[in-house]
């Protein structure tokens, strides 16, 4: 029996054999080619081939998982479209008279590394996108195919180097225990497919990665990402018996759906869900989500090659609002910058980004960009209840400025002729220790506030969380940030606006009582994670979770 480590990026527990998927072909440049017109001829075919296929893909997984995961593919399609993707790839053959597979597999390389060396997770992902296309097109040059893949006859723990959005495409999902890997992240497609599919899914194994085989018994352990080589007849039967709590767990949860969200002696907390896509809406809705409190814009920004126009901002916008109708449907507006980034902005390299140019300040400082965001937003107002929330805010002034940019928008659509909802609701994130402090005078000027934990910790305690080395400095239950929001929730209430947290920490289920007696009106949760914390809350009495309070404060 072997145990590895690795990082989940999928809660759940399965049991079952290997399947260790081959890894990509390495080429190397060889002897010459002499007709390079035919070269790149059979280059070229293969390529619209790889284009055929992809659409292929695009329409059997927006069947199985959704719009989202199918996205991916589109992506793949305008990257095999990029005229600097096929340049490199005629420079090679013509240029240099290199065989076809090998200028594909240099080209994408190529590609691949430029992107990782920018250290932006985005841009990583999109290595990984390349490497997939790579993979695809040689494998149509040379004939090959994936019957690994297509040859699935029991359920199987699936494991690759790097799981490739194609492959995980192409598998039969009714055979696939859980997903391992060795590169990979939580935004990976593996990941979001596995979470979507309700799988376990380990990634970043190491060395350990080498001691997979395919036809070998194992246990991945979702919960606490292990996994477990050829365990004993005692691990099997704890497992089995871990498997059986969490079936009956998700039956129970079931229940919920139509619950609402309220304490045993009847205090209402609105539950909501964080989306990154409108697609993500009508999972939101499905899993009993009472409305979004948050919604994360810049997805329209990180899947285009440039600048999204009013019109696509405003279908993606219509689309969520219509979905969640009658709740409501909290938007941020762009909050790029740091650790998010779009090539097209042009965005200068900064010793400290998270302490940079991003989110609001781009926006006061990008007409361009922000004024075609509210407009959209505010003419997608009519088809459901929406509110606008900005992040970033540290001053009144910038608060100040914002609604006076807002008003001059809706005096621009009057003029047009454009319907909007006149009743929007403008919010803004406490995120900042500065805005904390300044509570007070922000509540005169913001219809509400939504809590951004993460950043809020990270600020507080100048602690990145995903610096192992500082990591555990970071902590969202500490005395320091409890007493924040406190502070927030109280002068919010005050002052007449309602109070939110949609950090990570709002699913944490021991800060439930803090925030039920602190007084916080919303919690917005992933999805996955609504009718947990439902559960939760209607186990709890608020004059219990008010003493909790009086006993953790001191008073």
């Amino acid at each position: 029996m072997l145990t590895l480590e690795g990082l989940s990026t999928s809660k759940g527990i399965a049991m079952g054999r290997l399947l260790v998927l081959e890894s990509g072909k390495e080429y190397e440049a060889g002897q010459t080619v002499e007709d390079t017109d035919a070269e790149l001829a059979r280059a070229l075919d293969a390529i619209e081939t790889a284009k055929d296929q992809l659409r292929e893909l695009y329409d059997k997984a927006l069947v199985e998982v959704g719009e989202e995961a199918a996205a991916i593919f589109d992506i793949h399609v305008m990257m095999l479209e990029d005229e600097d993707y096929l340049d490199s790839i005629r420079s090679f053959i013509e240029g240099e008279s290199q065989s076809a597979e090998y200028s594909v597999y240099a080209t994408g390389k190529q590609l691949a590394d430029m992107f990782i060396a920018t250290g932006d997770p985005y841009m990583q992902e999109r290595a990984a996108d390349l490497r997939d296309l790579t993979h695809r097109v040689t494998q149509i040059l040379s004939g090959r195919g994936d019957e690994q893949l297509t040859g699935m006859s029991e359920p199987i723990v699936v494991a690759a180097e790097e799981l490739l959005p194609s492959q995980t495409v192409q598998m039969d999902k009714k055979f696939v225990l859980a997903f391992l890997s060795n590169k990979g992240s939580r935004n990976s497609h593996a990941s979001i497919l596995a979470r979507s599919l309700n799988i376990p899914a380990i990634t970043s194994l190491g060395n350990g990665f080498r001691e997979l085989t395919t036809g070998d018994f194992c246990i991945v352990d979702g919960l606490d990402g292990f996994v477990i080589l050829s365990p004993d007849a005692d691990t099997i039967k704890e497992y089995e018996r871990k498997i059986a709590e969490l079936n009956e767990e998700k039956q129970r949860l079931l229940s919920f759906v139509s619950e609402s969200t309220e304490t045993l002696d009847g205090v209402r907390i609105e539950l909501c869900a964080n989306i990154g896509r409108p697609d993500e809406a009508t999972n939101a809705k499905e899993q009993g989500a009472e409305g979004v409190g948050l919604f994360r814009s810049e997805f329209l920004y990180l899947e285009s090659h440039d600048f999204p126009t009013e019109e696509q901002q405003f279908v993606a916008y219509k689309q969520a609002l219509e979905v969640m109708q009658p709740h409501r449907v909290v938007v941020r507006t762009l909050d790029l910058g740091a650790d998010k980034q779009a090539p097209y902005f042009n965005l200068s390299d900064e010793d400290n980004p998270a302490l940079g140019y991003r989110a609001i300040r781009i926006c006061l400082d990008r007409m361009d960009i922000f004024i075609p965001q509210l407009r959209a937003l505010l003419r997608a107002s009519t088809y459901g209840r929406l509110a606008v929330m900005f992040p970033m805010i540290t001053g009144v002034e910038e608060l100040r400025e914002i609604r006076r940019i807002v008003a001059a928008t809706k005096d621009d659509l009057d003029k047009e002729g454009i319907p909007y909802a006149k009743d929007v609701e403008m919010g803004i994130m406490i995120e900042t220790p500065a805005s904390v402090v300044i509570a007070d005078q922000l509540a005169k000027e913001a219809d509400f506030f939504s809590i951004g934990t993460n950043d809020l910790t990270q600020y507080t305690f100048a602690a990145d969380r995903m610096n192992p080395k500082v990591g555990r400095l970071f902590d969202p239950g500490s005395l320091a940030i409890l007493r924040m929001i406190r502070h927030v929730a109280d002068v919010a209430h005050k002052n007449g606006i309602w109070v939110g947290i949609c950090g990570e920490s709002a699913a944490d289920i021991s800060l439930l009582p803090y925030y039920i007696g602190m007084g916080i009106d919303e919690l917005s949760v992933s999805v996955p994670e609504v009718l947990r914390v439902r559960a939760a809350v209607r186990a709890l009495k608020k004059a219990d979770c008010e003493s909790a309070c009086e006993v953790f404060f001191g008073n």
